[in-house]
């Protein structure tokens, strides 16, 4: 299938959001020749850049801070529902959408990761038909925005992949300014009290530790 549009800025920037481990960090000269192939001047800079911070950081110290920006804060994390929704019985629902149309697609999800995981999305932006990957990816747009701005107040290397990405997708006027700050400020909704947690029971176990 094709998104209608390069798909190739999406699958390396699925790669390249996904933890650095040897098999990644093997890989980065082939990712670079990718990436410096690509027609897109503001995915082409974004990319090389982060992929020569990829091959001149040390692998203990890439992975020490791939944890620390993406597993151990509420502000930071990859699960886009996560930021809208927080540990609530809506992000259930929200999930099992995704799950829902990834399936329509002809693209059922496979593996342990949730289909709100940035890369996945990504992944499937690479694939889906008729710009579809990319409707999905703006419809999520107050989470990338959230994550876009911490990330660029923490000065991560990752800064420049989501500016690229929230840059390559069109404007909403539905996208609210106040809800951004709100969420930088506050973090995401905490998990409502009395409700069983994370909603349908077909996500319930996939979700276990998981945002």
């Amino acid at each position: 299938m094709s998104s209608g549009c390069d798909p190739l800025p999406y699958k390396l920037l699925s790669l390249l959001l996904q933890y650095p481990d040897d098999a990644l960090l093997q890989r980065s000269e082939e990712l670079s020749a990718a990436a410096g192939a690509l027609s897109g001047g503001r995915w082409r800079a974004a990319l090389l850049e982060f992929l020569r911070h990829l091959a001149e950081t040390p692998p203990g110290r890439l992975q020490a801070e791939y944890v620390a920006t993406f597993d151990l804060q509420r502000r930071s994390c990859l699960y886009l529902t996560f930021y809208a929704e927080g540990d609530t019985r809506k992000r259930g629902q929200a999930l099992l959408r995704l799950k829902r149309l990834y399936a329509s697609a002809g693209l059922e999800l496979e593996g342990p990761e949730l289909p709100d995981y940035l890369p996945v999305m990504l992944e499937f932006a690479a694939l889906a038909p008729a710009g579809l990957g990319e409707r999905v990816l703006a419809d999520h747009r107050l989470g990338l925005e959230v994550l876009r701005t911490h990330l660029e107040e923490i000065s991560s290397p990752y800064h420049r992949l989501v500016q690229a990405l929230c840059q390559s997708l069109p404007r909403s006027a539905r996208l609210d300014p106040r809800a951004i700050r709100r969420l930088l400020r506050e973090g995401p909704p905490r998990e409502e009290v009395g409700l069983q947690p994370f909603g349908p029971p077909e996500l319930v176990a996939e979700m276990g530790a998981r945002r």
